[in-house]
């Protein structure tokens, strides 16, 4: 039984209050350290340059392009721009990927034609496991671009081979709490490029 099934009752106000505190809880386990090597990543790509690239599926697909959003245009960075990309939103590229080569390959593909040596790769999956992240964090790897994953439950095999990892410790098919640290993930990340980019006159 997961922390869900086990904070469950019919009283929805009662729920509520479960979850969200259980939620407090997950966040509170979070590496800060691994938030900021994270962060200073994405400076150092900024500084390069380089495109940060984000892919993910279902609920994590909509997480990449909320994290591309806030990191290209949120942080108002145009003299020195994060380039920063979701592979998750040309429907004509994936569906034509899908359809010809199959859906594990529709981000790897993508990848092999726009990333560079140097690049970053963000892959977000809650359970670390999905095929068409593993392929394409084994093509940037061989590439000489970075690899990170935000993952949850055990980490999956995403944990185990990216070069760097943040992970949100919850029970196995909590995607809720996963999916949500993962979006507070970009939200906390977007709040402080917001500021570092209006204070870099300053330092």
């Amino acid at each position: 039984m997961n922390n869900l099934d086990r904070i469950y009752t019919d009283d929805p106000a009662a729920f509520a209050k479960e979850y969200l505190t259980y939620l407090t809880q997950v966040l509170a386990e979070i590496d800060t350290a691994a938030i900021g090597r994270f962060i200073k990543t994405l400076l150092d790509a900024r500084e390069r340059g380089a495109t940060i690239y984000f892919v993910g599926n279902g609920g994590s697909a909509a997480t990449a392009s909320h994290f591309a959003n806030d990191l290209a245009i949120g942080t108002n960075a145009y003299s020195k721009p994060f380039r920063a990309i979701s592979l998750t939103d040309n429907q004509a590229i994936i569906t034509a990927l899908g359809n010809d080569f199959g859906y594990d390959e529709v981000f790897v593909r993508q990848l092999r034609v726009l990333g560079r040596e140097g690049d970053v790769i963000v892959g977000i999956s809650a359970s670390g496991n999905s095929e068409n992240l593993i392929k394409t964090f084994t093509y940037a790897k061989s590439s000489g671009i970075e690899t990170i994953a935000l993952t949850a439950f055990d980490g999956g095999r995403m944990r185990e081979m990216a070069d760097q990892c943040i992970h949100v410790p919850t029970a196995p098919k909590e995607y809720g709490p996963a999916e949500d640290a993962h979006m507070i993930l970009d939200h906390l990340v977007g709040a402080f490029l917001i500021r570092w980019v209006m204070n870099e006159g300053r330092r």
